[in-house]
């Protein structure tokens, strides 16, 4: 591998983080008292300082990327992006050790949501705003973004190394640069839409461009301890479930749908519709439970938590407006269901994605019909298309390893002193990039007690995560290329 060419592009995505840093460092000069300018504009220097140094002292060459070096620069990036992001929170201090403030970097890169802070609104505005542009740049994908700055066969390389190929097989173009350049449209397009929405709610205008930010990454960092239970605000609750279920939709479908004026495209995904079935289906199955076994007296009172929930949960977002460890068994069951599932390839949700469980799924009826019938001429199809074999093994091989992860990190967490049910949910938010689990990281709690190993494993988790699995496994194959 080129690795000069590796460190020049890595060297690009510090810049991004150091942009976003002085972006942050502004608003905290802008507010008065705010203590959290100093952190913001040091870290920022530096890590423009080491992001600037390979881009002068390196020469790139006319060097074409390989498959290996763009999926080597992608987990550079990301690992890069988390450690340098680390250093506004570690140099503020507080609630901040250096572990703590890698932990919260992490989260907020790969959207997961998942804090250390027991007092988020301590926090100076700076601060906030640079925590929750962690998040929003980890929604779109820090290589995607700086590749746009990029020409011909290494825009294509790179964005083709961080999105998955599921991801690109529901976009109808054959270029993946101009997929990535129409999913940043959509993202962009999807958060202003929603920060206008919110601030007609009555949200001021920080709130509403932070959770803006934080809906369409589906991230669920928040400004507020309470999360959006603390503003008690129907209206913005419904704007957020609809912006939550929009960036939890394939963006090649949103932007031929809404930006191109072309519905027919919703209307003729399967994978779409099955997802807005099996979200339809789980939030009635809530609701029910909730008026049945729960405490709810009104049956709309229990309808606007169960569709919060299950779409907050759904698309990984992981918003609150109930502490859902307080309800019926039936109800955190669908939501665990949820939040391992989720939304669609292609968004900004984590988790399996409704996509591969489609497949698996058919691939298994083909197999049991080719059992019991092997005359029989059958095809994996979705949305029309005929799915090759490789394509239906490749689900399996990720739906596999996606479990094999959980149940390896949930024996790890519950080895070192977590009960059952903190430790599993804990490892399912941590791999799907959800956020809040159940027990004591429910939707009202956070992982600020658990032991510096398990913090440590959490965070590697949410960045495997993140990355879907795959390019870790080729990074770790090439580096050690007998194994």
């Amino acid at each position: 591998m080129n690795w000069k060419i590796i460190t020049w592009y890595t060297g690009v995505s510090l810049l991004l983080v150091a942009a976003l840093m002085a972006v942050s460092g502004i608003i905290a000069c802008c507010t008065p008292g705010d203590e959290s300018r100093i952190p913001l504009l040091f870290s920022a220097f530096l890590t423009g300082t080491i992001g600037f140094y390979p881009l002068i002292f390196v020469r790139r060459g006319k060097h074409r990327l390989t498959f290996k070096e763009g999926n080597s620069i992608v987990v550079g990036a990301w690992t890069l992006a988390c450690l340098f992001g680390m250093l506004p929170f570690m140099f503020y201090g507080g609630e901040f050790t250096p572990v703590n403030a890698l932990f919260e970097s992490v989260s907020g890169f790969t959207t997961t949501g998942a804090s250390i802070l027991n007092n988020i609104e301590a926090l100076p505005r700076g601060l906030q705003f640079w925590r929750i542009s962690t998040a929003w740049v980890g929604g779109i994908g820090i290589v995607t973004l700086f590749s746009m700055l990029t020409v011909g066969m290494d825009k294509s390389t790179l964005s083709g190394a961080e999105i998955s190929s599921v991801a690109q097989e529901g976009f109808n173009s054959d270029r993946k640069s101009s997929f990535a350049g129409r999913m940043l449209l959509t993202y962009v397009s999807l958060t202003v839409v929603t920060f206008f929405s919110l601030k007609l709610t009555g949200l001021d205008w920080f709130d509403s461009l932070t959770h803006a930010m934080s809906a369409a990454s589906t991230c669920g960092f928040s400004t507020r301890n309470e999360s959006i239970a603390s503003f008690g605000n129907p209206a913005a609750e419904i704007v957020l479930t609809f912006a939550m279920l929009a960036a939890g939709i394939h963006f090649g479908i949103l932007f031929l749908a809404v930006l191109r004026a072309r519905p027919r495209y919703i209307l003729r995904s399967e994978t779409l519709k099955v997802f807005l079935s099996l979200v339809f289906l789980a939030i009635v199955v809530v609701t029910v439970d909730l008026m049945v076994k729960g405490s709810y007296g009104s049956f709309f009172h229990a309808l606007r938590d169960a569709a919060f929930q299950v779409a907050s949960i759904s698309t990984t977002t992981g918003f609150a407006t109930k502490d859902t460890t307080l309800w019926p068994p039936l109800s955190m069951a669908t939501l665990i269901i949820c939040s391992l599932i989720c939304g669609c390839s292609g968004s900004t949700s984590g988790g399996i994605k409704i996509d591969r469980a489609i497949l698996a799924a058919k691939g298994i009826h083909r197999k049991v019909k080719l059992t019991v019938d092997p005359s029989t001429v059958t095809f994996v199809r979705v949305d029309g298309k005929v799915k090759s074999d490789n394509q239906v093994s490749d689900a399996y091989g990720y739906i596999f390893c996606y479990l094999l992860i959980v149940v390896v990190f949930a024996a790890v967490n519950i080895s070192f002193g977590l009960d059952f049910t903190t430790g599993v949910t804990a490892s399912i938010a941590c791999i799907g990039n959800v956020g809040p689990g159940f027990g004591d990281v429910g939707s009202m709690s956070n992982y600020a007690a658990f032991p510096t190993l398990l913090k440590l494993t959490g965070l590697l988790e949410m960045l495997i995560g993140r990355l879907e699995i795959f390019p870790v496994l080729y990074l770790l194959r090439s580096a050690a290329p007998r194994l």
